[in-house]
């Protein structure tokens, strides 16, 4: 992630997800806060709920990875907390690509719009 950072500590999250705005879709919540720097900063949560480890990691690695390769038409300056729903975890690559940016311009933090 190159023009990102992680959100790591518990009370990021907290502060995101008490503050900031959300809309879901099938497969994904996702919690968007302004951060006031010039970098975004990328939080992932998945539940025990959605599986065991191997496939919570699974769908981990899949949210990063769809955020990775299209992290340069985000916005800059927003803390995103992205949670995984239980129909994540048998959700396609496509799928969570498409959940993702679909959130993206709900949320209007896209530069470019996907029609």
């Amino acid at each position: 992630m190159n023009f990102s950072d992680s959100l790591k500590k518990n009370y990021d999250f907290k502060n995101v997800y008490k503050k900031g705005k959300s809309y879901a879709n099938r497969y994904l919540v996702m919690y968007v806060l302004e951060n006031n720097t010039d970098r975004n900063r990328l939080g992932i949560s998945v539940s025990k709920k959605v599986g065991n480890s191997v496939v919570r990691h699974r769908v981990t690695r899949l949210v990063r990875e769809s955020y990775r390769l299209h992290e340069n038409i985000f916005n800059s300056g927003l803390d995103i907390v992205v949670v995984a729903r239980n129909n994540a975890s048998s959700a396609s690559y496509a799928d969570i690509e498409s959940a993702l940016l679909h959130l993206g311009k709900l949320h209007h933090i896209l530069k470019i719009f996907f029609y």
